[in-house]
């Protein structure tokens, strides 16, 4: 008996989410808020979960449970301050798959875009794929809220 493997289309294999958002605060702080709330202030809807992100070019992005435990998210690709952070690795996802998110951040009149992508590939679980989306929304909510809390407070 002869069986042949089944080989997954592409696009079962792929996953791309791509946000844009204006946030009311100086380029500068919004990106310090992202790098916040990407590290220490990082939560979900259930729980903090404060993340280390070495916001160097090879910085580790990690959850820390102390004594030497955690989970390895990925590695900054690139950073350059104030307008881009790339993160390349499998992120929230223990299995064979590579995530590149990238952050491009661009100021005009006060107002700094935030233009946000994660792009993944691999054999990437159903769960993870339905629940992504909303999780970046609301990251990405977040850092908003927050540095328009910041430009109001001055």
């Amino acid at each position: 008996m002869s069986m042949s493997p089944t080989v997954p289309g592409i696009e079962s294999l792929s996953l791309l989410i791509t946000q844009e958002m204006q946030v009311k605060a100086p380029l500068e702080m919004t990106f310090e808020t992202l790098l916040e709330q990407l590290g220490p202030e990082n939560e979900t809807p259930e729980q903090k979960m404060p993340m280390k992100l070495e916001a160097w070019p090879g910085g580790r992005w990690y959850r820390d449970l102390g004594g030497n435990n955690g989970h390895f998210w990925g590695h900054v690709q690139a950073i350059k301050r104030p307008t881009l952070l790339e993160i390349t690795g499998p992120l929230f996802m223990s299995y064979g798959v590579v995530s590149n998110l990238q952050y491009r951040l661009s100021e005009s009149n006060g107002v700094t875009l935030i233009k946000f992508h994660h792009k993944a590939f691999g054999l990437i679980q159903d769960e993870h794929r339905k629940g992504v989306s909303m999780g970046w929304k609301q990251i990405n909510e977040r850092v908003k809220a927050k540095a328009e809390a910041k430009a109001k407070a001055g």
